[in-house]
């Protein structure tokens, strides 16, 4: 009599759990940290049919780097998930026994060979390739954020923490080392202006919306507050920017003056200070209006902008690009810049907003660490397909990066980056810390200062993950931008 194989009896044991006449859809993998790359890929997968089974690759195969039972439990505690497992076989092996009606692999796989795709043609199946939709969709990080919503503390990321062998202690080390850097950020200066207003209740004469303002409060924004950042963490900070002569530009560069940042603003008469007010009722931003201009500034202005920078480079040990793409930042200006830093030495980094206008982070070549959105990522790529390792391993090529972090919102953050030892490239997330955030506008620029400064005075590419998503998480319980102190982040470390 044949003897049953091992996978042959699991994929009966998994049919026999199945109501008859119900669908099964299949995905497999390493899964060594579950990211929200995989998050969407399931809900892909688990709306392809009635049940979705996930196999895992056994320890021992290229590229299983997190031990097999941990990354059996992960997979398990992930709803939608009906059956998960660890397989005996290849997938393709599994395949022929379990027979499902639909197979989905990443986008990423659909032009390369798929041993898969004859088996499953074999007995009818359908082999789909999606990366799931771009869009927030994970059931686990919605109920985690309703039941974490009371909660006055952060998330401590206490799994991100094993993984990669971090404590509080060698944390705070990194950023007690602050206060030895100088640092030059350089990039386009917003003061963010806050309208607090009473809803008075709609029109009678049209739908229109009746407000009536009572508070204004004005803050640093743009590159102003990535300065105040790094000065507020113990940097001493050179910064760089280009204002309108207005009583805005004043206000910026008296309040940059008490942040302790030594502000160099050049006046263009072509443009306002850019200055973004929002209208808020009820906790709630009811309208956003932007004075600016979005045209580079002149060839005259490069060169003096050129000379200034060029001066505070030679005792540099961080320079920042802060871009938000109204016209501070020309690309002659840009690889000027690199071409000099290239030459001394010193690290660079970049982001390159891209909300209402669009950017281009891959622009800034050679960047020790890139920190995009998932849709600013998209853009530079010019793709809206791609799962996001994909994604961050191309944008990593094109700009000649040598570390990627993708922001992904209420969902985290995503790294890719060489292996700390072996440089090889791997992957990981933290998630979001801060579940109940007051005003997401500047946690992407305090994610970009903590981790550049902690990259700056020797910190991992993770501690530096860490406390740049640590930063972030502080900085969006307030309502505006706040330069953030070193004080604030060892205490949250302490805890």
């Amino acid at each position: 009599m044949k003897m049953e194989s091992a996978s042959s009896s699991i994929a009966k044991e998994i049919r026999e759990k199945i109501p008859a006449g119900k669908t099964i859809s299949f995905v497999s993998g390493y899964f060594n940290v579950v990211h929200p790359g995989h998050l969407r890929l399931f809900d892909f997968a688990a709306a392809c049919a009635d049940v979705l089974v996930i196999g895992i690759l056994r320890d021992g195969s290229y590229g299983a780097v997190v031990p097999e039972d941990l990354r059996l439990e992960a997979i398990r505690k992930i709803s939608g998930i009906d059956h998960a497992f660890l397989m005996p076989s290849g997938p393709e092996q599994f395949i022929a026994d379990l027979r499902p009606e639909v197979v989905v692999k990443g986008n990423e796989h659909e032009s390369k060979f798929n041993p898969e795709a004859s088996v499953v043609d074999g007995y009818g199946g359908k082999l789909l390739f999606s990366s799931g939709e771009v869009r927030f969709s994970s059931l686990d990080l919605l109920r985690q954020e309703i039941e974490e919503e009371r909660q006055s503390s952060l998330n401590s990321g206490e799994g991100y923490l094993s993984r990669h062998d971090l404590s509080a202690s060698s944390l705070a080390t990194l950023i007690e080392k602050y206060r030895k850097l100088n640092v030059v950020v350089i990039g386009d200066l917003i003061v963010d202006e806050y309208i607090a207003c009473e809803a008075l209740g709609m029109s009678q004469e049209d739908p229109t919306l009746v407000i009536s303002p009572f508070k204004h409060d004005r803050f640093v924004g743009g590159a102003g507050i990535v300065a105040a950042h790094a000065c507020g963490l113990g940097a001493n900070v050179s910064y760089f920017g280009v204002v309108g002569k207005d009583e805005v530009a004043t206000y910026a560069q008296e309040k940059l003056s008490v942040y302790g940042v030594d502000a160099f603003l050049l006046d263009d008469e072509g443009r306002p200070t850019t200055l973004k007010q929002r209208f808020r009722a009820n906790g709630k931003t009811l309208l956003r209006v932007s004075h600016l201009r979005q045209h580079d500034i002149s060839g005259k202005l490069v060169d003096k902008m050129f000379e200034n920078v060029s001066a505070k480079l030679e005792n540099a040990n961080l320079l920042v690009f802060s871009d938000f793409n109204y016209g501070c930042l020309p690309q002659s200006l840009v690889e000027r810049i690199v071409s000099l830093c290239s030459d001394l030495g010193i690290m660079m980094v970049a982001d390159s907003q891209a909300s209402s206008q669009i950017g281009d982070v891959s622009r800034f070549h050679n960047m020790t660490l890139v920190t995009p959105t998932e849709r600013e990522a998209r853009l530079a790529m010019h793709d809206h397909n791609s799962g996001l390792v994909v994604l961050a391993d191309g944008l990593r090529k094109k700009s000649n990066a040598r570390n990627v972090f993708i922001t992904l919102g209420a969902e985290g953050l995503l790294i890719h980056a060489p292996h700390t030892t072996t440089d090889k490239l791997i992957t990981d997330r933290i998630p979001a810390m801060n579940p109940a955030p007051k005003d997401v506008a500047g946690a992407g620029d305090s994610l970009l200062t903590a981790a550049a400064m902690s990259l700056a005075v020797g910190g991992t590419i993770w501690q530096a993950a860490y406390l740049g998503a640590l930063a972030a998480a502080c900085q969006v319980r307030r309502i505006g931008n706040h330069p953030l102190q070193a004080s604030s982040l060892l205490k949250e470390l302490a805890h």
